[in-house]
């Protein structure tokens, strides 16, 4: 008889993030670098300070759900130059790596219990559903993302395998 592997509730969650970030490098990697810099209009982020900002948020994410301070945030990103998709990758590697080393630590207790704080509403959340509300964060860039490719008559890669 073939024996199922219950998972915990953060294996689940990490193979949730794991699998929101693979959709969106399969989008972002159908950019040309000819249109990182392209925004629909004067107020919205470049298809690039999307990516950035999607992978500079697992930073914050990192210390907002080990309860440390945002009043003194200061970005790792601040001096970084935006050269290609594939230094932003790796720049952000470590950042994405401790962050979802955060969540693998944390028992399903913790996750049912553990109040954070939003720094930016000062909303409490339970820490389960705030890592849920962070997969969501991805998951609404990645469909402002496929907006912009529409409107740069860019081929959209197929994300729903």
């Amino acid at each position: 008889m073939l024996e199922i592997k219950k998972m915990m509730h953060s294996e689940l969650l990490i193979l949730n993030f794991t699998e929101i970030r693979r959709r969106s490098i399969k989008l972002w990697e159908s950019l040309p670098k000819s249109h990182y810099h392209w925004k629909p209009d004067a107020k919205a982020m470049s298809a690039m300070e999307i990516i950035r900002h999607v992978l500079e948020a697992d930073y914050g994410w990192n210390i907002i759900i080990n309860k440390g301070s945002m009043s003194n945030y200061q970005s790792p990103w601040k001096n970084q130059p935006m050269i290609s998709l594939t230094e932003e990758l790796k720049f952000a590697e470590p950042h994405r790596q401790a962050f979802l080393e955060s969540v693998r630590k944390f028992s399903d207790t913790a996750l049912n219990e553990t109040e954070i704080i939003h720094p930016g509403n000062g909303e409490k959340k339970i820490l389960g559903k705030y890592l849920l509300r962070i997969g969501y964060h991805e998951s609404v860039h990645a469909g402002q993302f496929l907006s912009y490719l529409r409107a740069m008559n860019i081929k959209r890669p197929e994300i729903w395998d």
